[in-house]
């Protein structure tokens, strides 16, 4: 069965996830460590663990979920996989990486592309992934059905929304994608934010002060 581990990274406070099974194999979504104190604490649990990492997974390419790529690529050899969209996104970093405090930012490019028509294996684990546009032009989100998890990056946290005043961004787009496709998923659905603590799809439908529906 799908286990999550969670860690916080970086002065955004950026939530990295880790997804492994039974098997031992693993996935890194959006590493964000910027330090390698934050470097040495993701390393150190997939060591303890036993774990294998067999992808790299940005959901979106904003800076705050990226600084951490090249480590992961670098330590486990893997490849990084983002939606085609998200490229010029994270070309962008390294041009404005040392105005947000990163003047160490380390590039590194995408290996292969993800889509809506494709599954996210690893394990005995098939991802479902969603398109979910709005905070940025490539957005994914992935879902696992069997122990109802959605890996949501900044698409919905706790009653909020991810912004969309940064480029590519759009408030429209965004929330016909919390709409139509995040609210899609069945009510007991945790969804494991890019930001803050996890929340549940029936609990933002009810409550959130930007898209609830009911």
């Amino acid at each position: 069965m799908l286990q999550i581990k969670h860690f916080e990274f970086n002065p955004f406070q950026e939530n990295t996830y880790i997804l492994y099974d039974e098997t031992g194999e693993c996935i890194v979504f959006d590493p964000g460590c910027s330090t390698k104190q934050e470097e040495q604490h993701l390393h150190t649990f997939i060591i303890d663990n036993k774990l294998s990492v067999k992808k790299l997974v940005n959901t979106h390419c904003h800076i705050d979920h990226v600084l951490g790529n090249a480590f992961v690529k670098r330590t486990f050899g893997v490849e990084l996989f983002i939606h085609p969209l998200e490229e010029p996104l994270l070309r962008a970093v390294k041009t404005y990486a040392s105005n947000y405090g990163f003047p160490h930012y380390e590039e590194t490019l995408p290996d292969k592309f993800l889509t809506e028509n494709d599954t996210l294996t690893f394990g005995n684990q098939n991802l479902k992934i969603l398109f979910v546009p709005g905070h940025s032009p490539g957005h994914l989100a992935f879902y696992d059905e069997e122990t109802l998890s959605l890996i949501g990056g900044d698409v919905l946290f706790y009653n909020s929304i991810g912004r969309t005043d940064l480029p590519g961004g759009d408030y429209d787009t965004l929330i016909n994608s919390i709409h139509q496709k995040i609210f899609g998923l069945p009510d007991e659905v945790t969804v494991y934010c890019g930001h803050g603590p996890v929340t549940k799809i029936g609990y933002e439908k009810r409550t959130n002060p930007f898209c609830a529906i009911l």
